[in-house]
């Protein structure tokens, strides 16, 4: 074993002596100004290490929902504009898509756009492949999205969403109503987020409710409902007064609606305590009842009633669902869905209803990278660098690191013959926890070392394995 110290740990054999590298001299710029590098407000981007965590979560949401049985599919990131356009508010934040230079007579591209969500881009998949599709269809689907809308905390303007939903010809089974909270519970369970639930609402009670009390147009309170969580009660009861033109008692029974929680029968009877009744009504309590007893097993208060939550977009109308931080309750939802009845109908002349949830990604992960809470463990998911002791030495060196990756490791070989106090510094600041020292001399013994704890000592490529990280 060699004895060789470098910077407080043993290093690899001594070097022999090797010839100076020459430095180039790097010939200078042309006179343009440099274009200063600035982010792009709502698009974000991350290092090195943050994306191995985001890709290392993806792998575990997309083994989560194959265990269910949902197939993947990724679709164009456009569409047409009619599609976009066709259901709901969110219609206003399509960013329409052309070409810099179009030619004045080029109207080919003119009329399509980024998809703001993953729920219509496979409505029209599902219509369009529906001869050569199984139902019930359960698939999902993990892609970016964009809107635009302002960026701020939570909010961005290209995201990546992780979609499943499930949809059939003519009737869909309530139970898959259970089954997909059930699915995101799991998952979200696995990534080990701080304190968070999933609330559970039914259109068909707001719409009811609003139906018994008189309402002419239940859309629009079912809109303003929805940002609750932006204006507050206070701001509600004023688009609902001065816009929709509600009186003051019909207001507060809107609001007492909306302050009801609750988990199994026990919400039924507080809306039936409000007073408001209505066929549609019992109809979507009876069918909300059915998802909260079926998920009656999932831990106390994960899984709540929530009649507050509303999803604005128009084409929802049964189930919905909205999960919240429970110590950011005023951060936007972390998952969200619901059920409609003839999203994918609209555009052939079949009935499909479905139902669908999704995770906000990229909205988890910066509110965790935000508050400190994502652990970074590695810069590069590299278990072993390979030393180059000299130049001379490249080919073993290289022979080295491909036996290694043979047997399955990540192995980075280092660029240069360098120092190796360099060489192993490098090792250091990636976060790779071995340092493997091909023979530097014929004859001698292949050396590996554990920059974890110091320790360094002979090993054989062929049958040496890293520990667990």
């Amino acid at each position: 074993m060699c004895k060789t110290l470098v910077t407080g740990v043993r290093a690899g054999p001594r070097l022999g002596r090797r010839a100076a590298h020459s430095e180039e001299r790097v010939s200078p710029m042309n006179e343009t100004p440099p274009v200063r590098p600035v982010p792009v407000s709502g698009f974000p981007e991350w290092l090195p290490e943050i994306r191995m965590v985001e890709q290392k979560w993806l792998d575990l949401i997309r083994s989560g929902f194959e265990r269910y049985g949902f197939c993947s599919i990724e679709t164009p990131s456009v569409e047409p504009l009619s599609v976009l356009t066709a259901k709901g508010e969110t219609s206003n934040e399509v960013y329409a898509l052309r070409r810099l230079q179009e030619d004045a007579d080029d109207t080919g591209d003119s009329r399509i756009g980024l998809h703001f969500d993953l729920t219509v881009p496979f409505a029209r998949y599902t219509a369009q492949h529906f001869n050569e599709l199984v139902f019930p269809f359960k698939r999902y689907q993990i892609q970016r999205v964009w809107r635009g809308e302002r960026a701020q905390d939570g909010r961005f303007r290209e995201f990546t969403q992780c979609d499943i939903d499930v949809i059939n010809v003519d009737h869909l089974p309530a139970h898959f109503d259970a089954e997909l909270p059930r699915v995101i519970h799991e998952i979200l369970t696995g990534l080990n987020l701080p304190a968070w639930t999933i609330g559970i609402n039914n259109r068909k009670v707001l719409q009811g409710f609003y139906e018994g009390l008189g309402i002419d147009d239940p859309s629009a309170v079912i809109r303003a409902v929805d940002k609750l969580d932006k204006v507050g009660p206070e701001g509600v009861a004023k688009i609902l007064s001065d816009e929709v033109g509600l009186s003051a008692r019909t207001v507060d029974s809107c609001l007492a609606l909306a302050r009801t929680r609750g988990t199994g029968s026990a919400v039924v009877e507080d809306v039936k305590a409000l007073g408001v009744t209505s066929e549609l009504l019992t109809e979507g309590l009876g069918e909300l009842s059915h998802v909260l007893d079926s998920l009656g097993d999932l831990p106390a208060g994960s899984v709540v009633a929530d009649l507050s939550i509303a999803r604005g977009l128009d084409y929802y109308t049964g189930t919905v669902y909205e999960g919240k931080f429970v110590d950011w309750p005023n951060y936007g939802s972390i998952c969200s869905g619901g059920r409609y009845e003839n999203l994918a109908g609209s555009f052939i002349r079949r009935r499909l209803p479905g139902v669908g949830m999704s995770i906000g990604l990229t909205r988890i992960f910066a509110k965790l990278l935000a508050e400190g809470l994502l652990e970074t463990p590695a810069k590069c998911p590299s278990d072993v660098l390979v030393v180059v002791p000299r130049d001379d030495r490249r080919n073993e060196a290289e022979a080295t690191a491909a036996r290694l990756r043979g047997r399955g490791m990540n192995v980075e070989l280092y660029h240069q013959a360098d120092k190796v106090a360099k060489q192993i510094r490098h090792a250091s600041r990636k976060g790779i926890p071995f340092v493997w020292f091909p023979p530097f001399e014929e004859g001698a013994a292949h050396e590996v070392k554990n920059l974890a704890t110091g320790e360094q000592a002979a090993s054989d490529p062929t049958t040496w394995l890293p520990a667990p990280r």
